[in-house]
């Protein structure tokens, strides 16, 4: 199966039609006394739009973007778009795995850059060039250039489309799978469903098992699922209405990029390691750069189908292929037992808790990532 190269070319139109909108945007006030107790900060999103506004040079960004080698294929009558990105490696190296790195939401490739170097060219960051792995990076389907599906966008058909990608489309005969959050998911479901061809799988958020009915809850294990409940009383309300009520919502993040922002944005500043300043964990290009990501495509709505269809899940098998896990550390993961992965997984090999590194690890904290990743990775001969 043949796949055509890629370049990012965003009409001018369409970016004087952002423009013209973020300088008529109309701001809130605060619902409370203090900044951010009741969601995005409107006087942080006034500072940020006149940044997107007037400072952010988005012809920069997808220059940088277009640096990397993308490329486009059509799978099961959709367009898919991914990034190949070829290891620097020394003559006479042996070749290393091929790795997938699958993105979440509210996420895009671009996460998953600062990986990318690091992986292929590691010599760059003064780690062992030997070390270096041939990436692929998909855009999940429904994300930015690669098209919503036709059926029910579930975790298994996310992954039977990107396992489809690594081995009719590039020919891997097996492949190494990294991903968090829907991404990550995907990854369990590669390593449950193609364990003759996935060679090991890493996550930052460790998989939960199809179901818990195996053997009784230990303390562990019933603190921490109370406490996500706990915790999803207070942040659930975004995939709540997002599986519910997508069009509705939709229709309005798709008629503001200031809107658009403020739905983004409030997930990175909650979900980042970020002690108290999302700049801390994400710069503002690189934020700026994802959400325009999602204007310029006109895909937050398709990017909601996988909350819609969630329904149509089925229970996953067991993942029995060699498995890391380098948790994140965010609300939703605090005190995640490692006895739940066990749950899921017959064959964990690494586990660690670094202390640091959100939701979004690849942008937060890539070295300690890519070190982590080399090191599973590197033992697990192609």
């Amino acid at each position: 199966m043949s796949y055509s190269p890629f370049s990012i070319e965003v009409p001018e139109a369409v970016l004087d039609d952002l423009r013209a909108r973020l300088a008529g945007t109309r701001f809130t006030t605060r619902s409370g006394d203090r900044p951010w107790c009741a969601g995005v900060d409107p006087d942080y999103l006034r500072e940020l739009v006149a940044y997107w506004h007037t400072g952010f040079d988005w012809r920069a960004a997808e220059a940088r973007l277009n640096a990397y080698p993308q490329h486009r294929v059509t799978i099961g009558g959709r367009k898919l778009h991914f990034l190949l990105v070829r290891a620097v490696r020394p003559a006479g190296a042996p070749a290393r795995l091929p790795l997938l790195l699958s993105h979440g939401w509210p996420s895009s490739f671009v996460e998953m850059l600062p990986l990318v170097d690091r992986l292929t060219d590691p010599a760059r960051f003064g780690a062992d060039p030997a070390d270096a792995f041939d990436v692929v990076v998909p855009s999940l389907p429904g994300f930015g250039f690669s098209e919503v599906p036709a059926g029910p966008v579930t975790r298994a058909a996310l992954a039977r489309t990107l396992h489809e990608l690594m081995t009719d489309v590039l020919g891997h005969q097996r492949y190494g799978a990294f991903g968090g959050d829907v991404g990550g998911v995907v990854t369990g479901w590669l390593g449950a469903l193609y364990p003759d061809r996935v060679a090991g799988i890493h996550m930052i958020h460790p998989p939960f098992p199809a179901s818990f009915d195996a053997r009784p809850l230990s303390a562990a294990e019933q603190a921490y699922l109370d406490a996500d409940a706990a915790y999803d009383e207070t942040d659930g309300g975004y995939s709540a209405i997002m599986g519910t009520r997508p069009d509705t919502l939709a229709a309005a993040l798709a008629d503001s990029p200031a809107g658009l922002a403020a739905w983004l944005v409030d997930k990175y500043r909650d979900w980042t390691d970020n002690r108290g300043d999302l700049a801390n964990s994400v710069d503002r290009d690189t934020l700026l750069t994802i959400v325009t990501l999602y204007w310029v495509t006109g895909t937050i709505g398709s990017s909601f189908r996988q909350y819609l269809d969630f329904e149509h899940n089925t229970p996953r098998p067991d993942i029995t292929v060699p498995a890391a896990f380098t948790v994140s550390t965010e609300p939703s993961m605090a005190g995640f037992p490692r006895e739940i992965a066990e749950r899921a997984c017959t064959d964990i090999r690494h586990w660690s808790e670094p202390g640091r590194g959100g939701h979004f690890m690849p942008l937060e904290e890539p070295d300690l990532l890519a070190g982590e990743l080399r090191q599973f990775f590197g033992s697990l001969r192609p």
